[in-house]
């Protein structure tokens, strides 16, 4: 809720998207540079040590945040308000993650462990753009960050406080392998998540842009649900069964879906149809994440696996405030429709020349995993067991 609220809140308040899309993306910048280190301090200390006073601050930057864009101060201070939070945040849900790793032991508890996950997380993405969106047109432009704020104070100290199942802290430094942590298989993992968070942040800004040229900005909320409806509908589909297939076809497989579901919102001309292609193309988004999350487990050395899965967070996080930036910016000097150019494969007929040249997000995903399949394949064939990452 926080990068949409942002945007709605910005956008009503200083009348331009490219100013809500800027403000956006430093949140997601800045939480996706801090939030590895954040990630390398909790396995070290503990997530509760680290995390507790971490999430406060987090909490501050936020609430500083939503006063001054009331007080409509200079985008500046926005800016400073934004990056505060970003930097304090980390990333909740692979602190989840690294719990699910540590207490689980074979691949099949795992990948249905990763799936129930990731459809957990879309539920949030169905319920929270529906409130921000109702919140910030219905009441005030501020109040979709309000929800955001309580959930953390709530829901961050409520999981942070069960330490049954929070994986031991280190106490030392992570020790020199041979292995580094950024692998190659690591690295294309890192730019195909990149490309994909730059789909999700398109998204999100050129949805709200677009339903507000259609004359119903409330909507905006209900077609980002769908689209994350279709993405929670497969990661119920996906985990529900073991897979024989070799992980890294079906990461070359999700990917294709993605880029070709993301071509197809170029075509939507009503909202209706816009919310029913964002729904389809939901569909490719949770096993593409859930194959990308079974890899860090691959790929990771075992006492950084909280700083792999961060890792990939970050990635998104970049590519959301990529997306959201740009679109943003295309869409103040283009109109609506061209936003989605920003997260559709290049060569559609709609759109400006110039969003033309920047619609190949989806599509460079596909093509960065297509060309690193001999890297996957070999990280794939050397996998360790679960066992032995836990130990």
């Amino acid at each position: 809720m926080v990068g949409l609220g942002i945007v709605l809140m910005v956008s009503a308040l200083y009348g331009s998207y490219g100013m809500a899309g800027r403000v956006s993306a430093v949140f997601v910048v800045v939480q996706a540079v801090c939030s590895p280190q954040l990630a390398k301090l909790v396995d070290r200390y503990g997530q509760a040590r680290v995390m507790r006073p971490s999430l406060a601050v987090a909490c501050v930057g936020l609430t500083a945040l939503v006063v001054a864009a009331v007080q409509h101060a200079p985008e500046t201070v926005l800016y400073l308000a934004a990056g505060v939070s970003g930097a304090t945040m980390g990333s909740i849900g692979a602190l989840v993650r690294a719990r699910w790793s540590g207490t689980l032991t074979t691949p099949a508890e795992m990948h249905t462990a990763y799936s129930l996950e990731s459809a957990l997380d879309e539920l949030t993405f169905i319920g929270g753009p529906v409130i921000a969106t109702f919140l910030a047109t219905g009441v005030t432009p501020w109040s979709a960050l309000v929800v955001p704020i309580v959930a953390v104070l709530v829901g961050g100290y409520w999981f942070l406080s069960q330490r049954e199942t929070e994986p031991p802290a280190t106490g030392r430094p992570p020790r020199r392998t041979g292995e580094p942590m950024l692998s190659g298989a690591l690295l294309v993992l890192l730019v195909i998540f990149l490309a994909t968070g730059v789909v999700f942040g398109g998204i999100d800004v050129a949805v709200v842009a677009f339903t507000e040229a259609h004359g119903a900005p409330a909507t905006a909320g209900l077609v980002l649900a769908a689209v994350a409806l279709g993405s929670l509908i497969a990661a119920l589909t996906y985990g529900a069964r073991p897979w024989t297939s070799p992980l890294w076809l079906r990461l070359i497989g999700g990917t294709a879906l993605l880029a070709v579901g993301t071509a197809a919102l170029l075509a939507a001309g009503s909202i209706p149809v816009l919310a029913a292609v964002g729904f389809l193309a939901g569909f490719a988004i949770a096993p593409t994440i859930v194959n990308g999350n079974s890899f860090v487990q691959l790929i990771v050395p075992p006492r950084r696996t909280t700083e792999g899965f961060t890792w990939l967070s970050a990635a998104i996080g970049i590519g959301v405030s990529l997306g959201a930036s740009v679109s943003g910016t295309v869409i103040d000097l283009h109109g609506a429709r061209a936003g989605f150019a920003v997260v559709a494969a290049p060569g559609a007929r709609r759109g400006s020349a110039r969003s033309a040249r920047t619609a190949a997000a989806a599509a460079a995903a596909l093509l960065v995993c297509l060309a690193a399949v001999p890297a996957l394949r070999r990280a794939a064939e050397r996998r360790p067991t679960l066992d032995e990452a836990t130990a």
